[in-house]
């Protein structure tokens, strides 16, 4: 499988450790590092206040910019406003490569779209941008931006095939999964709704085994361009995506079976980590259920698993897949030092709900494996999801109860249309949040379930990747509050790259840990990228408002003051 080679980069070198009881006695907060963490007195005396952050500040914010970038920014934001231009950009894309030829093409591209949310085009090419942006305070997270340029057709005949037995195809068998668990032709290309994320389509395993190559060169890229980097990875890339269904439709129908036994005993309703069974009465339903004998049942439930508790909560019941699947021997793999010696962290991306339950358990066994000295696996939650908060903080206790170092990203996410539309025809419930403000509310609850953790567990990282300028304020007030200093690397932000300077370029310059989410590759290659960070450009129009006004002032201040051909410094 491609995942094996991937991890073969991820390691540190201390050696692998078994999975701790969970047992009440385990549940305690990790207590901080102690040189992680300083006291009081000489020592708080010592430490540097917790610098102000100015966004209004235009000067500032743009102070790694030259003025042609401004105005290219400038320009780029105005063609996203447009709605006609947005609507025919494609047909218009292909007219003017027949007009202008390839090369002078590629300059155009270059001068524009292209240059604002692309570095360069190989490991080579984007390292001046990379340097450039680490010497104003801003790291990067590389992502190899290249997709194929399928037709809808295309997309969705791979989608069906790669998500269907040969049964189901030919009509001699039918799936048993839930129908949210299904492949469905009319949403066969992922791509439709969604204008922010890569999306790959399964095509065989060779396929698979070149985008594992691909994400290696951008772990080594990331290693050779800077000592902190990211790089991200999508699962969907790295095998047949019938098997993310197969598994997401195990994993929910085990979580709800949990829930319902909840509610036989009086506990419908209560959050995931409050909800706690008796182990007589769970076992007794599960034997009249016909799940099992009773005598493999009482196997499940061992002083090793529960301690003295005598209930069940959830993680407990999750721990059963773990002893009954043995997960982790798929993702066993030797001498993985690459990625430590290099210095580089895998973000594993979030995608449809459909799939996101097997690739969050898949990315758990892997923090579980890697995350044993400090997070060099980030997880990726969804904060538009009405069962977010329930899964931050499951992950958040496991990580206490086994021992391992907790790295997350929080998102809002990326395929609410897409996620609302298929929910509406296929006929289940909407998993997203009923509003926008819905959404705020859930990811400020998350945020601050994890940066309550943090400020007991100095070994657990969050990525805060927003664009949204009150969100960024709310995490640097909690910060204050929770004593969460920028110098201690625990709270990491996170933009794309050519959008929201003002938000990442203060920060960074201010001392914080901010990283660009930057995407490289060939100019034709990365079209299908380009044409969704257009349309995505357009989506938060309203937001762009503040940067379009300041980067006019910033342009004004130059031309007034003679500064126009001005050098970042």
């Amino acid at each position: 499988m491609a995942l094996r080679r991937v991890l073969y980069s991820l390691s540190s070198r201390t050696p692998g450790f078994a999975p701790l009881s969970t047992a009440p006695v385990a549940r305690e907060r990790p207590t901080a590092d102690p040189g992680a963490q300083l006291g009081c007195g000489a020592a708080e005396a010592a430490r540097p206040p917790v610098p102000a952050v100015d966004f209004g500040n235009a000067q500032e914010a743009y102070r790694s910019r030259r003025s042609w970038e401004l105005a290219r920014n400038l320009l780029v934001l105005r063609l996203c406003a447009s709605p006609t231009l947005l609507a025919r950009h494609e047909q218009l894309l292909h007219i003017a490569r027949k007009l202008m030829g390839q090369r002078l093409f590629n300059k155009l591209m270059k001068m524009t779209f292209y240059g604002q949310f692309v570095a360069g085009e190989d490991q080579e090419s984007i390292r001046p941008l990379i340097q450039h942006n680490k010497a104003f305070g801003v790291g990067s997270i590389l992502d190899y931006g290249v997709e194929e340029d399928l037709s809808p057709e295309e997309a969705e005949r791979k989608e069906m095939e790669s998500c269907t037995s040969a049964a189901e195809r030919d009509g001699s068998g039918a799936s048993k999964r839930e129908k949210q668990y299904q492949a469905h032709r009319a949403f066969g290309d992922r791509r439709d709704g969604v204008v922010s994320a890569r999306t790959y389509f399964y095509a065989n395993e060779a396929k698979c085994d070149s985008h594992m190559e691909t994400f290696l060169r951008c772990i080594e890229a990331s290693g050779g361009a800077s000592n902190d980097g990211f790089s991200a990875i999508k699962l969907t890339a790295l095998g047949r995506p019938q098997f993310l269904l197969q598994f997401s439709d195990v994993l929910t129908k085990w979580r709800r079976f949990f829930h319902q036994m909840a509610a036989e005993q009086g506990q419908a309703g209560r959050a995931a980590m409050d909800t706690k069974l008796e182990v007589a009465a769970l076992q007794e339903s599960v034997v009249k259920m016909g799940i099992a004998p009773r005598a493999e049942i009482e196997d499940w439930f061992t002083p090793e698993t529960l301690g003295v508790s005598g209930t069940v909560d959830l993680l407990d019941w999750s721990s059963l897949i773990n002893s009954r699947t043995r997960l982790s021997r798929h993702l066993v793999v030797p001498n993985m030092q690459k990625a430590m010696e290099v210095g580089v962290r895998l973000m594993v991306d979030a995608e449809q709900t459909y799939f996101q339950p097997a690739i969050s358990r898949l990315t758990l066994e892997m923090q579980r494996k890697f995350n044993v000295e400090k997070p060099l696996i980030f997880n990726t939650y969804q904060c538009y999801l009405k069962d977010a908060y329930d899964n931050v903080t499951l992950d958040v206790e496991l990580a206490r109860r086994e021992g391992w170092c907790f790295g997350a990203k929080l998102v809002r996410g990326a395929y609410m249309a897409q996620e609302r539309a298929r929910a509406s025809e296929i006929g289940y419930e909407d998993p997203i949040n009923p509003t926008y403000e819905a959404t705020n509310t859930m990811y400020h609850r998350c945020l601050d379930y994890v940066l309550e953790e943090l400020k007991h567990n100095s070994k657990a990282k969050v990525m805060v990747a927003s664009h949204n300028e009150d969100t960024v304020r709310f995490t640097l007030r909690r910060m204050e509050q929770l004593g969460l200093h920028p110098a201690d690397h625990q709270v990491y932000f996170g933009q794309l790259l050519g959008m929201c300077d003002q938000i990442s370029f203060p920060l960074g310059q201010a001392g914080f840990p901010v990283y660009k989410y930057v995407p490289y590759g060939p100019v034709m290659e990365v079209l299908p990228y380009l044409s969704r960070r257009a349309l995505e450009n357009s989506s938060i129009m309203k937001g762009a408002q503040r940067e379009r006004q300041l980067l006019w002032q910033e342009l004004w201040r130059r031309l007034r003051t003679g500064s126009l051909l001005q050098y970042p410094a």
